[in-house]
C-alpha cells in the first residue's frame, strides 16, 4: 500500500525547518518518490540530468540545503544533523512518508544515515561517489581545508548572489567539510552502513575531487570493499569514468539505472 499522499501538478515554495526555510521542488504524480540529497556546497539543479533521463514516471523531489542555493535561508546550524532533520521536514511537508532516496558527495553521507535510521520509510537509496567508510581526515588535513576555504573567501562574495556558492563564511564551510570527515571514518561510519536493511547502491567516480591529491580519493574509495562483503543489501551498481566534480553532468544514466535497480528491488 502506498502511503504518500500526491499531487498532480509540480509544487516549488519554502519549506519551513528550524530557524530558517528551504527552496523546495515536487513534481508531483503517482510514481515512485525519489528525494535527490545535494553535494555540500551544490544546488538541485545539478540534478537535471538525471531527473530528464528517468523522466515524468517518477516523483522527483529537490531542495536545497541551509544558506545554499538562491532562496534557502541561512541559519545557526549547519551541523550534519541538521542536514539530516531536513530530510524528514522536506518529506513531511510534501506528504511523502516512503521514499527512494539519491544522495551525492555529501548528501550520500545524508542519505545513508536517514536509510540506516528509517528502514520502514526508506525504498532505499543510491549513494553518488559519497559514504565511503575511511580514515583520512588528520591535523595536517584538517589545516588543509582550513586554508583552502580561507583562500577561497575573496571572490566568493561575488558569487553569492548567482546562488552557485553558499551564503556561510569560509570557516563555517570548513568547519561542515572537517565534520564530514569525523563522519566518514570507519568506526563511525562503518556501523551506520552495516545497520542498513533496504536495497543500496553506489555508484562509484574515478580519479580526484576537489581538494584531493594523487591517488587520495580512490583510496577513500576502497573502503566500500569491506561495507559490499558485510552487507547482503549493499552494492556497487556502476563505477563510472568521471570524475568526481563531473559525475552528475557526465554519468547521469549510470546514476537513473541505479534508481530504476533500486525501486526493482523494492518491488521484489
Amino acid at each position: 500500500m502506498n502511503s504518500n499522499s500526491s499531487t498532480d501538478t509540480k509544487w516549488t515554495g519554502m519549506v519551513p525547518v528550524d530557524d530558517t526555510a528551504l527552496a523546495v521542488t515536487d513534481t508531483g504524480g503517482t510514481g515512485v518518490p525519489v528525494l535527490y540529497l545535494n553535494g555540500q556546497f551544490a544546488t538541485q539543479g545539478y540534478w537535471r540530468r538525471v531527473i530528464a533521463e528517468l523522466g515524468p514516471g517518477w516523483r522527483h523531489i529537490t531542495y536545497d540545503e541551509r544558506a545554499r542555493g538562491r532562496k534557502s535561508q541561512r541559519s545557526a546550524d549547519y551541523s550534519f544533523e541538521a542536514a539530516v532533520r531536513d530530510v524528514d521536514a522536506v518529506l513531511a511537508a510534501r506528504g511523502v512518508q516512503r521514499a527512494l532516496l539519491v544522495g551525492w558527495s555529501y548528501g550520500a553521507f545524508v542519505g545513508a544515515h536517514w536509510a540506516s535510521r528509517n528502514p520502514e520509510r526508506t525504498m532505499g537509496a543510491v549513494l553518488v561517489d559519497g559514504a565511503f567508510p575511511y580514515d583520512w581526515l588528520d591535523e595536517a588535513m584538517e589545516q588543509r581545508i582550513r586554508t583552502m576555504f580561507r583562500r577561497m573567501g575573496w571572490f566568493t562574495p561575488l558569487l553569492r548572489p548567482t546562488g552557485l556558492i553558499p551564503r556561510m563564511t569560509a570557516d563555517q564551510q570548513a568547519d561542515s567539510n572537517i565534520e564530514i570527515g569525523r563522519i566518514s571514518r570507519e568506526r563511525e561510519l562503518g556501523p551506520v552502513l552495516d545497520a542498513i536493511t533496504g536495497p543500496t547502491r553506489y555508484v562509484v567516480a574515478s580519479g580526484t575531487s576537489l581538494g584531493s591529491r594523487g591517488d587520495e580519493q580512490e583510496r577513500i574509495r576502497a573502503g566500500l570493499d569491506a561495507v559490499v562483503a558485510r552487507n547482503q543489501h549493499i552494492g556497487i551498481s556502476a563505477k563510472v569514468a568521471s570524475n568526481h566534480g563531473a559525475i552528475l553532468r557526465k554519468d547521469f544514466r549510470a546514476i537513473a539505472d541505479a534508481v530504476r535497480e533500486v525501486a526493482t528491488l523494492d518491488q521484489h
